[in-house]
C-alpha cells in the first residue's frame, strides 16, 4: 500500500514511507513527518516505526489505540447518557399508565447511563457500547411487548432506542480492535471479478430510503393496533383495512404485527448505514443479518400480506404498499450477500478460520483495486441514479410476467370466480409478481424458473378446483402457458460477478 501524501504543519510534503515519522492508528496510509491530526478521522497521529506506516503504540498497546480511536467520539457517550436521563424521567413526565412500561424505561435509562459511562474507559469500550446497543434493541421491543397504552411511551422508546444504537455503533466507529485491524489491511474495494461495488453508499442509499418509508407506514398501522388512533388511512377498500389490522391472523401474534414491521424497518435502516464501502469483506456478520432481515423475513412478510384475501377476505392499501416496498428491497440487497458469501468461500480456501472471518472480517491477499466506477459526491444526477441500481435489470419477459401476476390477483373479481379457485388465483398471482421482481436482480436471475412451475399449476388449476367459470378456465390456461414460455429467456445481464457468473442462467 502506497502511503498518501499529506502536508506537514509547516507546509512541506513527505515523500515515501521512509520519510514518515507519524501515522494515523486507524488510517495507516496517512503519514507525515510532524505530529498532527488525521484529516480522515481526527485522531492524533502517532510515532511510526521506521520503514513502516504503522504507529508504534498501536502495534504494542491495543488500549492506547482504543483511546486514540475513541477520543474524537466521546461526545456520543455523553449524548447517550443524556438520553438515559430523559428515558428515566419520561414515565413521571408523561404519565405512563403501565407499571411495566414505567419500570422498563427507568431501568433501561439507568443501564444507558451506566454502560455509556463504562465505555468512557478504553478497557470497557467494547462491553459498554455493545451493551448500549442491546438496550437500544430492547427499547424497540418494549412498547410492543407491554402493549404500551401511551403513544408517547411508544415514541420515546423507539426513538431513544434508535438513537442509542446509532450513536454507539454507527456514528462512531464500531467497538472492537480486531475488526479495525482487519479494516486497516490493504485489499480490494470491488469484489474480484465484479464490475461494481455492491456495498457502495449509492447502492445502499435506496435501501435506506425505502426502509424509512416502510417505517413511517408501519408505525401508522401499529398506532391503530395499539389503540392510539381509531383508523388507518384507506383510499380504496373502505373498512377492509380495519378488518385486516384486527383480524384473527394479526391477533395470532403476541405483539402488534405492524409494530414488528416497524421494528424490522428500523433495523434495516440502521444496518443500511452500518459499515464502510468494503463491508462485503470487513463485516460479513452484518451483511448476513441485513440479508436475513431483507430477504427471508421480507419474503415472509410479503407472503403474509398475500394471504390477506385468502385468510381475511379483505385488502389493506397500506399493507400492500409496505409489501411492495419490501419486495423492491430484495433485488437491491441480494447482490451484497452474494459478494460476502464469495469472500467467505475464498477466505476458507485460503486457510483462514471461518468464524473469526465471519465476525471480524478480513481481506484478500494479493487483491487490490479501487472503486473508480462509482460516481463521486456532487456528480450529476444522471450519473448517480443508475449507480443505485447496478445489478438490477428489467427484462421484458419478467416485466410481462409481473403484469400477468397482477392480472391473476384481480381476475376473480372480473370473472366472478369464487371458492378455492379464487384463492388459487390470488395466491399464485401474488407469487408470480414476487418471483418476477426478485429475479430482476441479476445474481438470482435463475429464480425466474419458479414462474414456470407456477405457470403449470395456473394452467391446470381451473380444471381441478371448484369455482372456476369458463372465462376463468380459458384466461388462466392462457396465462399459465405464457408464464412457462416467459420463464425461458434469461434476459439482459449487464454486470459481471466473478465466479457467480456461471450461476446466472
Amino acid at each position: 500500500m502506497v502511503p498518501e501524501r499529506y502536508p506537514n504543519p509547516e507546509g512541506e510534503q513527505r515523500h515515501g514511507p521512509q520519510a514518515a515519522h507519524f501515522a494515523c492508528p486507524m488510517h495507516p496510509e496517512v503519514v507525515q513527518d510532524r505530529p498532527g491530526k488525521c484529516p480522515k478521522c481526527g485522531m492524533d497521529l502517532q510515532p511510526a516505526e521506521k520503514g513502516t506506516a504503522l504507529p508504534t503504540k498501536a502495534l504494542h498497546d491495543p488500549l492506547e489505540m482504543t483511546r486514540q480511536m475513541r477520543a474524537p467520539w466521546l461526545w456520543t457517550n455523553f449524548t447517550v447518557i443524556t438520553l438515559g436521563v430523559w428515558l428515566m424521567f419520561s414515565p413521571a413526565t408523561f404519565g405512563y399508565r403501565s407499571a411495566a412500561m414505567t419500570w422498563s424505561d427507568i431501568l433501561s435509562g439507568m443501564l444507558l447511563i451506566l454502560l455509556s459511562a463504562l465505555a468512557l474507559s478504553p478497557r470497557w469500550d467494547f462491553v459498554g457500547r455493545w451493551g448500549v446497543a442491546l438496550v437500544g434493541l430492547w427499547l424497540q421491543f418494549a412498547p410492543l411487548v407491554f402493549w404500551a397504552p401511551n403513544p408517547v411511551a411508544y415514541v420515546t422508546d423507539t426513538l431513544v432506542g434508535a438513537f442509542a444504537i446509532a450513536l454507539t455503533i454507527l456514528v462512531s466507529m464500531m467497538p472492537g480492535m480486531a475488526h479495525h485491524m482487519e479494516m486497516m489491511k490493504p485489499g480490494p474495494e470491488i469484489p474480484p471479478g465484479w464490475t461494481y461495488n455492491p456495498s457502495s453508499w449509492l447502492q445502499r442509499a435506496p435501501l435506506i430510503a425505502i426502509a424509512f418509508a416502510g417505517w413511517f407506514i408501519s408505525r401508522h398501522l401499529a398506532a391503530v393496533q395499539l389503540g392510539y388512533i381509531p383508523a388507518a388511512w384507506e383510499p380504496f377498500f373502505g373498512a377492509s383495512t380495519q378488518q385486516v389490522l384486527h383480524s384473527k391472523v394479526s391477533q395470532m401474534w403476541p405483539i402488534s404485527d405492524a409494530g414488528l414491521g416497524a421494528l424490522a424497518y428500523t433495523l434495516e435502516a440502521l444496518m443500511g448505514w452500518m459499515g464502510g464501502t468494503t463491508r462485503w469483506r470487513t463485516m460479513p456478520w452484518m451483511v448476513t443479518f441485513f440479508g436475513i432481515l431483507v430477504v427471508p423475513l421480507g419474503f415472509t412478510s410479503i407472503v403474509l400480506v398475500i394471504l390477506q384475501p385468502v385468510a381475511v377476505g379483505a385488502w389493506c392499501t397500506l399493507c400492500l404498499f409496505t409489501a411492495l416496498l419490501m419486495l423492491v428491497m430484495i433485488p437491491l440487497a441480494v447482490d451484497e450477500v452474494v459478494a460476502m458469501v464469495q469472500f467467505l468461500q475464498r477466505s476458507v480456501k485460503a486457510g483462514k478460520p471461518f468464524w473469526r472471518t465471519f465476525w471480524v472480517g478480513g481481506t484478500l491477499e494479493g487483491e487490490e483495486n479501487k472503486d473508480t466506477r462509482s460516481p463521486d459526491y456532487g456528480a450529476p444526477v444522471a450519473d448517480l441514479a443508475p449507480a443505485m441500481i447496478w445489478g438490477v435489470t428489467v427484462p421484458w419477459n419478467l416485466l410481462l410476467s409481473a403484469v400477468l401476476g397482477l392480472w391473476l390477483m384481480f381476475a376473480p373479481s372480473i370473472f366472478g370466480t369464487h371458492g378455492a379457485m379464487a384463492d388459487s388465483d390470488h395466491l399464485a398471482g401474488a407469487l408470480v409478481v414476487t418471483i418476477s421482481v426478485i429475479a430482476m436482480a441479476e445474481v438470482v436471475r435463475a429464480g425466474r424458473y419458479l414462474n414456470a412451475l407456477l405457470g403449470i399449476w395456473i394452467l391446470a388449476a381451473p380444471w381441478l378446483l371448484a369455482g372456476a367459470p369458463m372465462g376463468t378456465r380459458l384466461a388462466d390456461s392462457a396465462v399459465g402457458l405464457a408464464l412457462v414460455l416467459l420463464s425461458l429467456p434469461r434476459g439482459v445481464v449487464r454486470e459481471r460477478y466473478g465466479g457467480w457468473d456461471q450461476r446466472i442462467v
